[in-house]
């Protein structure tokens, strides 16, 4: 923009074009320049533009009034920037308008009925914003028309009759809101349309049968995720030019047609229908898909289909990357011919009757990453030649009748992060080199097998692994000692096997246990101290060995269904529910001596580390005396921020950098110039009353508290800017996948995938979150009270763990304050946000655990049902608590969010963007939703004493994790479900 000066003439100017004869502008191009602020109302003074391109910027207010006076204005573009604001009405006087794209910006309202005075319009995209309303039946009245995209609103009512009267039309994406009722069949009939979105909608009815043929230019038909229902169209076939073919979560039905004719075909997706007529021959229309060379995609999981893979699966495009097969009822062989599909990266087969070996050809395969064959009656060796296929990032075939030994071969996988063997019938010891291979990340599980031997110490190598299961085999011999570099371990499964000797010291490293089974051995010795300190274990077995001695009474041995102790006959002591003989004096005593010299010895070291510090914090103080201040509320923090670094690493604290605002202050995403690192910069508005309160209190509660379901603090910066004010600003570690308000309650935008939580992970949130304020509320020197507990103040990391966040109205609390619930607090004021917030604090109620657990139990029942507490539908007496309390048990499903009502437990399925599945194969849906909301009622009840306590939440919902997938990861990944 340099050249925007007075000594060059305006047509000079960068991006601006004049006329001829008259000087005068006539386009105007500044796209993708970071351009910010408002778009002046002067932009009407420009009477000769024609063209007016700010695409790809960042302008923000509402788009002005003024381009309406812009009489000559073809082509209009404002995508990709913040505009707010409802489109201006006045737009129908710009007469020759032929092209709007407002798309990916924050526009409201709806969209204005006089668009259809635009009778020159031939194309116009509103995708990505908040626009409500219908479609307005005037757009039938534009006969040029050849575009319309309106995807990603919310918009509402059905499609409009008159569109059938657009017989240019070429493209009509509506997909991704909230769109009814039936097509009209004169859609069916606009013989140009070759791109018809319609996914994500509630659009009923069935498709006609001879849509092929009054469609013949079609090439994208995306109508998934929707209600159709009846028979496939079989005259899908004469659409030669047809290239996406996906029509996945719907409720057609009846056998596949031929596609023969579709050998322009690169997408082919019917998940989740009705489809397939139950007979042998129903796979046989996948060799008509031989012709399609271009081919990338084919997935036909969880419809009717049966009989065998016909071996022409083999002739399939040598460019097809994903087959996805899973949740039918395949019979027979996986096809020797599997291992010319070379291309293959995502092979999908489980939960079908596939029998016989594995094909050594699978090993051909080099580019094959995801291989899930769960669930079928697969026999045979585990092929060796799987240690050819490199990139290969996850395997699962639990649920078989595989025999023979583990292949040494996997180790060669060095991009493994899962790999799932679990109940077959494999025997021999691990190799060392699979249990090595460090690349493991997310589950190592090799339970219900026949494995014999010790557990090789290369499990050592494991450093990055979540959860490892060995249970139930025949391995023996002593636990190595060398389990302290597992420090990522969340879960660890030895139980049923014939593992004897001491627990190892080396498992005291293992701090993020939350589950811990070494039931049913012979393993022997005192219980180790360590146990105690685990701050976030949540299940502890030690069942039926024979340990002696002591059972400690603190840690997870306070909750008698958290730690299992029975079958050891030499044990005494623990809690009294725990029902164990008195221990002998004399060996207490002599234990506890042991434990007060311990006692002792730290007490004195940790003495020596505090003088030291201290003095190193006085020199330091004295040197850095004349320096801006700037401090820090996390230990031993590695970061030396300043305001200058801040501002760099925001850019300016940027709108583009802006990732949310609250009651004190606004948080930017930066990234630090030296190491690159991203973090999340909360700048305090100190103008607001409250915020340096704010800032003191968040400081407090964290600088002392450590919980993986707690945002990390990594520092606090307070000094001046540039201008001499005071600055303030927290830094915490960057959280990828934003607040769990934006998964429950997403506002789309350009570029966005549409945002939806699944049951499982839903109920990991529940847990993350629970097990946050239990350790808050129980596991801290003083208990902490959050305050504000809501969906915008819990943040999802890369891997969808929850983190708790926002502690700037914590309180810590004594035991008095705790038990007088009655007392009232003239200055405390409201704390937390209307809806969450518990109804004693609306009348001065002192601050207590109890009212976390409220704000809980309404989190809890907003995040299955889907509606906020603030819910236009909830007045006077009648609220979120009310609403679910009268539909349970009988009408779970009618105040259940319907995006889980979409999701079966009949199995196993890939899940990028959907869900993950039970291996049980009863549909239990509403059984344990009806459990949560139970629980949701009992937190969210009036009267604080009579809510739960967060320890007997966290223990019921873990249950029900537990019962769904008791041997392995119910957290969503990047690669799905296996």
């Amino acid at each position: 923009m340099h050249s925007w000066n007075n000594t060059i003439h305006f047509c000079q100017w960068y991006g601006v074009t004049c006329g001829r004869r008259h000087q005068r502008v006539t386009l105007l191009n500044l796209r993708s320049l970071k351009l910010v602020g408002s778009i002046s109302p002067f932009i009407g003074n420009l009477s000769f533009l024609r063209l007016l391109n700010l695409e790809s910027n960042s302008f923000n207010q509402a788009i002005p009034q003024e381009i309406g006076r812009l009489r000559r204005l073809h082509t209009l573009l404002l995508g990709n920037n913040s505009l707010s604001g409802v489109i201006p009405s006045n737009l129908s006087s710009c007469s020759r308008l032929e092209s709007i794209v407002f798309g990916g910006n924050l526009l409201t309202g709806e969209i204005p009925g006089a668009i259809g005075l635009l009778s020159n319009l031939i194309g116009f995209s509103f995708s990505g914003n908040n626009l409500r309303g219908g479609i307005p039946p005037s757009l039938g009245n534009i006969s040029s028309l050849v575009y319309i995209s309106v995807v990603k609103n919310r918009l509402s009512g059905v499609i409009p009759e008159a569109l059938g009267k657009l017989t240019n039309l070429e493209v009509l994406a509506v997909s991704e809101n909230g769109i009814s009722g039936i097509i009209p069949t004169s859609i069916f009939n606009l013989s140009n349309i070759r791109v018809l979105h319609l996914i994500k909608n509630q659009i009923q009815g069935s498709l006609p049968s001879n849509l092929g043929i009054t469609m013949p230019h079609i090439v994208h038909l995306s109508i998934a995720d929707n209600q159709f229902f009846g028979p496939f169209p079989i005259s899908i076939s004469n659409a030669s030019n047809l290239q996406n073919l996906s029509v996945g979560i719907n409720r057609l039905s009846g056998s596949m047609p031929s596609f023969e004719k579709l050998d322009k075909l690169s997408q082919f997706s019917i998940v989740r229908n009705h489809l397939g007529s139950r007979t042998a021959t129903d796979l046989n229309f996948l060799c008509t898909l031989n012709n399609a060379s271009r081919l990338k995609q084919i997935e036909i999981a969880e419809n009717n289909f049966e009989g065998e893979l016909p071996d022409c699966i083999g002739n399939l495009s040598r460019n097809l990357e994903t087959l996805n097969i899973q949740g039918n009822r395949i019979l027979g062989r996986i096809p020797d011919g599997i291992g010319n599909l070379i291309a293959l990266e995502v092979l999908a087969a489980s939960q079908n009757q596939l029998s016989g070996s594995i094909p050594l050809a699978i090993g051909r395969l080099q580019k094959l990453k995801i291989f899930y064959a769960s669930l079928n009656s697969l026999s045979g060796a585990i092929p060796s030649s799987f240690g050819n296929l490199t990139m290969l990032i996850e395997l699962a075939l639990r649920y078989n009748n595989l025999h023979g030994n583990i292949p040494s071969s996997l180790g060669k996988c060095e991009n493994l992060v899962a790999l799932i063997l679990s109940h077959n019938n494999l025997s021999g010891s691990i190799p060392p080199e699979v249990i090595g291979l460090s690349s493991l990340s997310i589950v190592l599980d090799l339970s219900s097998n026949y494995l014999t031997g010790v557990l090789p110490v290369e499990v050592g190598n494991l450093k990055n692994l979540g959860e490892l299961f060995v249970s139930q085999n025949r391995l023996s011999g002593v636990l190595p000692n060398n389990f302290a570099s597992n420090v990522r371990l969340e879960r660890l499964f030895l139980d049923g096997n014939l593992f004897q000797g001491p627990i190892p010291s080396s498992l005291s490293s293992l701090k993020g246990l939350s589950a811990l089974d070494i039931s049913r051995n012979t393993l022997s010795g005192e219980i180790p101290d360590f146990l105690v300190s685990y701050e976030l274990l949540q299940y502890l077995n030690l069942s039926f060995n024979d340990f002696e001695g002591m059972v400690p009474i603190e840690g997870v041995f306070k909750n008698a269904s958290a730690a299992l102790v029975e079958g050891n006959s030499k044990l005494c002591g623990g809690i009294p529910e725990l029902h164990l003989p008195k221990c002998n004096l004399k060996a207490s005593n002599r234990r506890s001596s042991n434990s007060l010299k311990l006692k002792i010895a730290i007490v004195f070291v940790i003495l020596g580390v505090t003088l030291v510090f201290s003095f190193l914090l006085i020199l330091r103080f004295r040197s850095e005396k004349q320096k801006p201040t700037a401090t820090t509320c996390a230990e031993n923090s590695p970061l030396n921020l300043s305001y200058q670094i801040l501002l760099k690493a925001t850019n300016g604290f940027s709108l583009t950098n802006l990732v949310g605002s609250g009651s004190f202050g606004s948080v930017y995403k930066g990234i630090l110039e030296e190491s690159g690192v991203v973090i999340a910069v909360k700048v305090l508005n100190l103008l607001c009353r409250g915020a340096s309160r704010s800032f003191m209190a968040e400081c407090e509660a964290l600088k002392n508290i450590r919980h993986r379901n707690l945002v990390k603090i990594l520092t606090a910066v307070s000094g001046i800017d540039y201008q001499g004010n005071d600055f303030k600003a927290l830094i915490y570690e960057f959280m990828q996948n934003g607040s769990l308000e934006d998964w429950l309650h997403p506002s789309v935008g350009i570029n966005e995938a549409t945002k939806s939580l699944n049951f499982f992970q839903r109920l990991n949130v529940a847990v993350d979150v629970g097990c946050a304020l239990e350790y808050l509320h129980h596991h801290c020197e003083t208990p902490i009270v959050h305050c504000d507990l809501k969906p915008s103040n819990i943040l999802l990391d890369d891997e969808m763990v929850s983190h708790v966040n926002d502690f700037g109205l914590a309180k810590f609390i004594t035991s008095n304050m705790q038990n007088n619930t009655s007392s009232l607090s003239s200055s405390l004021g409201l704390r937390g946000t209307i809806g969450y917030a518990p109804p004693e604090y609306g009348v001065g109620s002192v601050v207590t655990t109890y009212g976390d657990v409220y704000s809980y139990g309404i989190l809890l029942l907003e995040m299955f049902t889907g509606k906020k507490p603030t819910d236009g539908m909830f007045k006077d007496d009648f609220n979120l608590h009310n609403f679910v309390k009268t539909a349970l048990p009988n009408q779970v499903a009618e105040i259940t969010d319907p995006i889980l009502l979409q999701e079966s437990f009949q199995g196993e399925i890939m899940i990028n963007n959907t869900h993950i599945q039970s291996s049980q194969g009863d549909n239990r849906l509403p059984q344990y939703l009806n459990s949560i909301f139970e629980i949701g009622i009992a937190c969210s009840v009036d009267s604080p004493v009579e809510r739960m306590n967060m320890t007997d939440v966290v223990a019921k919902l873990c249950f029900i994790k537990d019962k769904l997938l008791p041997t392995r990861p119910l957290r969503s990944t990047a690669a799905g479900t296996r």
